[in-house]
């Protein structure tokens, strides 16, 4: 069922995205040559305690793992996505995608600070009974300097995310926004990933509609104002065939770079507005 909601959800999942997008920001200071892919996790489970804010990727049943353990998903290469935080030094050179959803305790339910993260088990019950601001954000990061491969990756997948988002108003469809990605990243001589899709948010983690990186134009479901959706298009450098590979995650079939930009947002009736904006756009 596609809800479209009220300015009060609106307002709760602007709330939890401005944290989100905070620790986005708090990361670019992080992520550099020599540390420990782990410290990004322990980066973000301390601010989630700090914040009273719940790392709903705890708990959550991911299909390939079930809970899933980590408050984020770390995807360092050719991964692509829902890979594990792991014990890894960070090369020069290398693009990590790190991709996490939040939601701020607002009611005083559940004091966040005294949870045991590490208990995906009775973390279960937290991620599926939040009813509340829900946060999703992925973003890529260039670890020290990196080749022209990798920077150009990057410059096409955010431009993908921006122009994606653009086409996300009141009277477009959804084979709008993923005809644009499509043809933007196809051009260009990349695959576009089919498998894993943008969606829904609020008051739950994902709802529908789902929404493709790739189609036609004009085809689809009608979009709305209320709607908050994320886009959150994953691109190759070679082929759009992925494949699972446990901890790693889902990563691509032919073993090339793949990069993902991710941003929360509600169509209004004067355009999308970003609500996990780290900033002024397409600068960051």
């Amino acid at each position: 069922m596609i809800t479209l909601k009220s300015q009060r959800e609106i307002e709760q999942m602007a709330r939890s995205s401005k944290i989100l997008a905070d620790i986005h920001i708090g990361l670019r200071e992080i992520i550099k040559p020599g540390i420990d892919m782990w410290e990004i996790e322990a980066y973000v489970r301390k601010v989630c305690k700090e914040k009273n804010v719940l790392p709903l990727q705890i708990g959550v049943d991911e299909g390939n793992y079930n809970p899933f353990p980590y408050a984020t998903c770390c995807c360092l290469n050719d991964e692509v996505a829902h890979a594990f935080p792991r014990h890894i030094i960070l090369k020069e050179g290398d693009l990590i995608k790190v991709d996490m959803v939040l939601g701020l305790v607002e009611d005083g339910s559940v004091d966040v600070s005294k949870l045991d993260f590490d208990d995906a088990e009775s973390m279960v019950k937290y991620q599926e009974e939040f009813r509340g601001g829900v946060a999703d954000s992925c973003w890529a990061y260039a670890v020290g300097n990196v080749s022209d491969e990798v920077k150009n990756l990057m410059d096409v997948t955010r431009e993908c995310l921006y122009l994606g988002i653009e086409q996300a108003k009141v009277g477009n469809r959804i084979g709008d926004i993923g005809a644009v990605i499509q043809e933007y990243a196809e051009s260009r001589g990349y695959g576009v990933v089919r498998d894993l899709v943008g969606h829904g948010v609020g008051p739950t983690m994902h709802e529908e509609p789902m929404v493709p990186h790739y189609g036609r134009a004009g085809r689809g479901l009608r979009l709305r104002e209320g709607m908050v959706l994320t886009i959150e298009p994953m691109i190759n450098t070679g082929g759009w065939e992925i494949d699972h590979d446990g901890e790693r995650g889902y990563v691509t079939f032919d073993g090339s770079l793949s990069c993902q930009y991710e941003h929360q947002f509600v169509i209004t009736k004067d355009g999308p507005v970003i609500l996990t904006s780290q900033g002024e756009e397409r600068t960051y």
